[in-house]
């Protein structure tokens, strides 16, 4: 059962704001460009991510943002707009949000450690979002290198496990 908003303490209820929010922002960055999506995909984007905010671990989440990502298609296609990067930011802190606010009961406050783990966490990758559109935009047209796939998995199993490494939990065991 879902508890009432007046029930949650301030953790819960700024992350589950986050959550809602997030897809929205995300959704309307491709105004600026010229792509306003229509008020009816705006609503149900809404709908779907107050369903993610009070439910953060159901399948709900999986299934916002695949809607979000086929809005930019639809409307930029291969275009890659500097406002990819608000999306993708806002997308993240959406996701981050709604897995921190799943670990317990949405009566239940969020612990500062763990607010603080993940919010290291966002900023390691929000890092690399500004990176990775500049190499996008770079990369536009150029012929793929062969092997350039197996590279690129390669390095981001690296990166996720250096990431790991050097991000993760610190007690002794």
């Amino acid at each position: 059962m879902i508890p009432l908003v007046a029930a949650m303490p301030t953790s819960q209820l700024v992350l589950r704001a986050l959550v809602l929010l997030g897809p929205v922002v995300a959704l309307l960055a491709t105004g600026p460009a010229g792509h306003w999506p229509p008020w009816w995909a705006v609503v149900a984007v809404l709908g779907l991510a107050g369903a993610f905010a009070a439910m953060p671990d159901s399948p709900v989440g999986a299934g916002l943002l695949l809607v979000v990502l086929v809005w930019w298609t639809i409307a930029l296609g291969d275009d890659i707009q500097p406002a990819a990067m608000v999306a993708a930011a806002a997308l993240l802190v959406a996701h981050l949000a709604a897995q921190v606010a799943s670990y317990g009961p949405a009566t239940q406050p969020v612990a500062v450690a763990t607010l603080r783990l993940w919010g290291l966490r966002a900023v390691v990758l929000l890092a690399t979002v500004p990176a990775t559109w500049a190499a996008a935009r770079l990369l536009r047209g150029q012929p793929e290198p062969a092997g350039v796939w197996i590279l690129a998995t390669t390095a981001a199993v690296a990166a996720t496990v250096a990431a790991t490494v050097t991000l993760g939990d610190r007690r002794e065991a």
